[in-house]
């Protein structure tokens, strides 16, 4: 396996005076994890664009800290929200890095470029001939689809046809090139990898698959960007006598919770936990099924998922979500809030809390039960992304639900918040992590075509430690800082 291609001089020459054309100069990871190397006519530049304009220069606003403004912002430390115990009801501290001051409002739009760039800056991708195809059950196509606005290139998002009305929408205003919406919701991702394969026989080399459920570029992106933020974030927020006990993410694609083998290198006895639905609890039982949880993806174990470093599973009722998603947005679920304690600043950034990142933080608070974890230890989860992809979900729970009352917002502040318990959660020992990882036989080998030879080496600690090596992203880095010259 390769992480760095063969280099098509031909294909690179051409996509480097295209880019010079049109004004596109690529970040290095460098300067995803450190906006400080951002060249100043860069940020200059950033003064008077918006944060979700269809400009090249927002391709350096890949990071998590960007100024949490929507125009004209500049760079900081991290966007983080920590959650009091009002709110958790337990004594660990548990931290949300927040992803909707991303362009896009999600950090997709990271995890689409660690994909993408690699082949861009060897000629193995195409912009003038090749369309980018960005199988998703959502935030990823938005950001593949959006980086290839930035990069000029062509881009086919596909998504289940079940996932929220605003995704379509924005792919839609984006001028994405085709927008294919698959059979079912969220949890039917072989209906995704179905249309993939169809693309390619029918048209062969003029589409290019980046398929994020395997595709390590995601994973690494993470490794390297959002681990080393939430590092950043600890050692500066919270002072000695604390520990950095766990590391909460829904699995989706697996690349966001690789932030937690590089939080492992730095944190021996942290706990990686994998979030899913409990109506579709493949982690949890191998089981199947739908759920109302977006962006999470299930009934599969993505091949770029170090199953090896996951500690504890939590699987999360989305009825839960779905009603905490009210409470945390409706006047009566505030007026609830406010009345046990949480304070009007808090209030105000609930609505930075999507609902898969309502599932994080409820996982988070089962972990920190389970593990009887008290003031010393500190949890982080990414808030991937914000209600703003959700307000169709909003009207559909009024239309059918009703006026979200007091009583209503009550009882759903005791029962799904204070109320939470240890139920529904799996603690892995090195049998379940070899039985996971054996499951994914049956989606990569026999579905995809993957050999049993490449499945075994997913097991290699070795191996891990060479796809998450510095000498990849260095050597990437130095592939873009030689395109931008």
């Amino acid at each position: 396996m390769s992480l760095v291609p063969r280099i098509n001089r031909a294909v690179l020459d051409k996509s480097k005076a295209r880019a010079r054309q049109r004004g596109i100069e690529l970040p290095t990871f460098a300067q995803m994890k450190d906006p400080s190397l951002v060249p100043e006519r860069i940020e200059e530049r950033l003064k008077n664009v918006g944060l979700w304009d269809v400009d090249p220069a927002n391709l350096f606003r890949i990071t998590w800290k960007n100024e949490p403004v929507e125009h004209g912002g500049g760079f900081n430390n991290g966007n983080w929200i920590e959650f009091p115990r009002a709110i958790t009801g337990v004594d660990a501290t548990v931290v949300g890095i927040v992803g909707n001051w991303f362009p896009t409002g999600a950090h997709k739009v990271g995890a689409a470029y660690g994909c993408l760039v690699p082949r861009l800056v060897t000629g193995n991708f195409d912009p003038e001939s090749q369309k980018a195809v960005w199988p998703s059950t959502g935030n990823y196509c938005r950001g593949g689809a959006y980086d290839c606005a930035l990069l000029s290139c062509s881009a086919i998002a596909i998504l289940p046809e079940g996932m929220s009305r605003e995704r379509f929408e924005w792919l839609q205003a984006i001028g994405t090139d085709e927008i294919i919406a698959t059979p079912g919701s969220e949890s039917n991702v072989k209906e995704i990898y179905d249309k993939c394969h169809e693309l390619v026989r029918e048209r062969g080399d003029d589409v290019v698959v980046f398929n994020q459920f395997a595709e390590f570029g995601n994973a690494i992106w993470h490794y390297h960007v959002t681990g080393s933020v939430i590092e950043e974030i600890f050692a500066a927020n919270f002072g000695e006598g604390r520990r950095l006990s766990a590391y909460v993410s829904a699995t989706g694609s697996a690349g966001t919770i690789a932030a937690g083998d590089y939080l492992r290198t730095v944190h021996p006895d942290l706990r990686v936990v994998a979030t899913e639905a409990l109506q579709c609890p493949t982690l949890l039982q191998f089981g199947f099924g739908d759920h109302r949880i977006e962006g999470i993806g299930d009934k599969h174990i993505p091949w770029i998922h170090n199953v090896r470093n996951t500690d504890f599973v939590v699987a999360v009722d989305d009825e839960q979500l779905m009603q905490l998603m009210r409470l945390f947005n409706e006047e009566a679920g505030h007026d609830c809030l406010l009345r046990e304690g949480i304070s009007e600043d808090l209030l105000a950034s609930l609505p930075l809390l999507g609902i898969s990142s309502l599932c994080n933080l409820v996982a988070a608070i089962k972990t920190a039960r389970y593990y009887d974890m008290d003031a010393r230890d500190v949890i982080f989860v990414p808030l991937t992304d914000a209600m703003n992809l959700y307000a169709s979900r909003m009207q559909e729970m009024r239309e059918s639900e009703g006026e979200y009352t007091a009583r209503s917002a009550d009882r759903h502040y005791a029962r799904y918040l204070q109320g939470i318990t240890t139920d529904h959660v799996r603690e892995l020992n090195y049998a379940d992590r070899k039985a996971l990882h054996n499951f994914k036989y049956f989606t990569w080998v026999e579905q995809q075509g993957r050999s049993s030879d490449e499945l075994r080496q997913l097991w290699d600690t070795d191996f891990w430690s060479r796809v998450f090596s510095t000498e990849v992203v260095d050597e990437w880095d130095r592939l873009i800082e030689a395109f931008n010259e």
